[in-house]
């Protein structure tokens, strides 16, 4: 089996990945017995880079700071840090290299629009049984359905020594988000000018694949991998609507069951455009329905390419963007959101390529993601249009919420580069704190749940 030599030396720049082959499986014992010695027990490099500017990883963030008590908004462990740096577009070509190209776009389309660096903080973190499961999983975890579903994994991401693009895809899609989460959150479409009106949504997860009582039989038998129940609480033309999705792990096999419940109605119907390039919720078409959490769903329209790593300045400890001393409107401006409020480091990211397949189609038919090493998160996404323009940049915004050890956005942001708006969520800022003690279990997220959920 032909793996990647990339992970055998530092990271120097992009790794050229042409030797990866075809291989759908998991990994020798040997190459498995890497994880928690040079490579982290997720898959990324332990040491620091060359010169020292990404350091080596000393487990994360494994303690909240003092004072910290659950529900609480998380406050920055890096408050005391100073910035390195600013980029605008008058010094951007100096670091063009650690430059995405939508981040490049961005600088050149708004005269404001600024980076502002501070030291690199590996901060990613996961419980124990986390990593002890990705163990495992590196040696039985395999593809399935010509990539579009995986076996074999349970609990933690399932190939941490990946060989191809589809194998990091799945990564993020299985990246540990705890067991169960509520989020109280806010989506802006905000106009050119600056203009937006505030969708409240109440959202619910239940994330199958990392339950502790879970077993790869059941996961395969029942083919579900996250179930998740969204309402709209505002503005009033939509609220009471509710979404439900059984997000599945064969996609092939069994596609996403959806289903909505229509307040004025008081109906459930199934929802199959839950999907691809439909329209995301209440968005105003500034997103797609795969667009939410950076990407999502199934992802047999595309032709994925693992580029290799790079180290690239993207968005990381996001935690003044998740502050409950900054408003809405303090973060909300007319053509992007308040650079000033985030912040900026220097990672490891795995480069994915994604081209539409002939034969199918997308809005997108191009994407290019950025994934952080140490979580499997995508961090930024840049999508590209049919005649090959750089159409919508993306960028999560993310923290180590540090009461469940999981690393995961606080905001979202789609910036059109065409009409001049873009698509902000996750805003949680004037909201009560995700909760991860949430008790819930398969029965909570069925079509009779949600009418129970509508009628309330």
């Amino acid at each position: 089996m032909n793996y990647l030599l990339r992970l055998l030396s530092p990271v120097t720049g992009v790794l050229c990945c042409a030797a990866i082959g075809t291989a759908h499986a998991a990994v020798p014992e040997a190459t498995a017995a890497r994880l928690g010695k040079d490579l982290t027990p997720v898959g990324a490099e332990a040491a620091a880079n060359a010169d020292g500017s990404i350091p080596a990883w000393n487990g994360g963030i494994l303690t909240p700071p003092a004072g910290y008590k659950v529900g609480d908004h998380h406050a920055d462990p890096f408050a005391a840090d100073q910035p390195l740096y600013t980029i605008t577009a008058a010094n951007a070509a100096q670091y063009e290299a650690k430059l995405t190209p939508g981040t490049q776009a961005l600088l050149k389309a708004y005269p404001d629009y600024k980076l502002i660096v501070y030291p690199s903080r590996r901060s990613a973190s996961n419980p124990q049984r986390v990593y002890d499961a990705i163990r495992k999983n590196a040696t039985s975890a395999q593809l399935g359905a010509g990539g579009n579903g995986i076996a074999g994994a349970i609990v933690g991401v399932p190939f941490p020594i990946p060989a191809n693009g589809l194998e990091v895809l799945w990564n993020h899609l299985t990246r540990y988000r705890g067991v169960a989460a509520s989020r109280h959150i806010d989506q802006a479409a905000v106009e050119r000018g600056g203009g937006y009106q505030l969708v409240k949504f109440e959202d619910e997860f239940l994330f199958n694949y990392t339950r502790a009582d879970i077993t790869a039989a059941e996961l395969e038998k029942d083919n579900t991998l996250i179930f998740f129940k969204q309402a709209v609480v505002a503005p009033a033309r939509h609220a009471g609507t509710i979404l439900l999705a059984q997000e599945t792990m064969d996609q092939i096999k069994e596609p996403r069951r959806a289903w909505v419940y229509n307040a004025g109605r008081r109906r459930v119907t199934r929802a199959p455009n839950v999907a691809y390039d439909n329209p995301g919720t209440v968005a105003d078409g500034q997103r797609t329905s795969d667009q939410f959490d950076m990407f999502n769903g199934a992802p047999d329209r595309y032709d994925w390419k693992l580029v290799g790593k790079k180290e690239i300045l993207v968005p990381y400890n996001s935690y003044k963007l998740h502050s409950d001393k900054v408003k809405v409107s303090e973060i909300l401006k007319p053509g992007h959101i308040n650079q000033a409020l985030a912040r900026y480091e220097l990672h490891r990211v795995w480069v994915l390529d994604a081209a539409v397949k002939p034969g199918t189609s997308h809005l997108y038919a191009r994407r290019t993601f950025y994934i952080d090493e140490d979580s499997w998160q995508i961090l930024a996404a840049d999508q590209y249009d049919g005649r090959g323009a750089l159409w919508r940049v993306s960028e999560a915004h993310c923290i180590n919420y540090y009461d469940a050890q999981t690393f995961w956005s606080t905001l979202e942001v789609h910036v059109d580069l065409q009409n001049g708006r873009y698509l902000a969520i996750g805003l949680d800022n004037e909201n009560k704190m995700y909760d991860f003690t949430l008790k819930r279990s398969p029965s909570d997220f069925t079509p009779d749940s949600l009418r129970r959920d509508g009628v309330r």
